[in-house]
């Protein structure tokens, strides 16, 4: 079966036997291929996958959206059970990655660093080139220009270098594109350099039309013009079908399902089949 599925997301779905928590995971299946795409912040997803009958033990590559706990957290749990993938990020993953709030920091990165992928038997490949085809048809991207000015980086983000503490512009970040016969699929993580950034490059690389996109737009702490600018550009976009959520936010994900019947809350167990 050719699909994308849902294994773990903010909320449940209606199967009441999946967990879910505050974090994505998107099982992609093409053929004989099957590729993971984050890791949600714990081992649920693997529970999960086992509920849904999805072999996680036929991993070819597992690509890492960006180094936050949410995306990642469950790659130990992963490793206990197959080492035979491909673990792919983008460079800078490993920078520690931090929230600050009234001058103090609270960790946000990953629960491993990089002697633990050196001490397993993964290989690891951060992405040296703007675009990678991982196996046909499935793509992962990063190097996303900064073209829209008001979709910006809460300032609350940082990294810790070895002198202090800099903003975090989320270069380390990419997304995942399948190219289907009947347009691409994008699969955002959370979309941390600008959601429409992120498309206006997906299009731009491909030049083909967006099928249908899926994943965390982090519209959660978008406002005013940025908001409405975001929002229209789903409406206006041609897109066929709207499956955000995660960090999209309850109120942009309530004008999108007042307003768009394209729209639909893609959750834990959902799944978008690319036939």
């Amino acid at each position: 079966m050719n699909r994308i599925t849902t294994l773990i997301e903010n909320s449940p779905g209606e199967h009441l036997a999946l967990r879910s928590e505050h974090g994505l995971s998107f099982c992609i299946e093409t053929g004989q291929h099957m590729v993971l795409f984050d890791t949600g912040q714990s081992g649920a997803f693997m529970s999960n996958a086992a509920q849904l009958r999805i072999d996680l033990g036929k991993l070819e590559y597992v690509v890492l959206s960006h180094g936050h706990y949410d995306h990642s957290g469950g790659l130990r749990s992963l490793v206990e059970l197959t080492e035979k993938f491909e673990l792919v990020t983008g460079p800078g993953f490993f920078n520690e990655k931090y929230a600050e709030r009234n001058g103090s920091y609270e960790f946000l990165g990953n629960n491993f660093d990089l002697d633990f992928i050196r001490s397993s038997s993964l290989r690891y490949s951060p992405l040296s080139d703007s675009m990678r085809e991982l196996v046909p048809g499935v793509f992962v991207l990063g190097g996303f220009p900064r073209i829209h000015a008001n979709e910006v980086i809460n300032t609350r983000f940082k990294l810790a270098t070895g002198t202090g503490f800099v903003p975090d512009r989320f270069d380390d970040e990419v997304m995942v594109v399948v190219d289907t016969p009947r347009g691409l699929v994008a699969i955002l993580g959370c979309s941390h350099p600008g959601m429409r950034n992120m498309l206006d490059s997906v299009r731009e690389r491909f030049g083909k039309p967006i099928r249908a996109v899926l994943g965390g737009t982090h519209l959660v702490e978008a406002s005013g013009a940025g908001l409405d600018a975001s929002i229209r550009y789903l409406q206006d976009s041609g897109i066929g079908a709207i499956g955000v959520s995660h960090c999209t936010g309850l109120s942009a994900m309530k004008i999108l399902g007042d307003s768009e019947r394209r729209y639909f809350h893609n959750r834990t167990g959902t799944s978008l089949a690319l036939d």
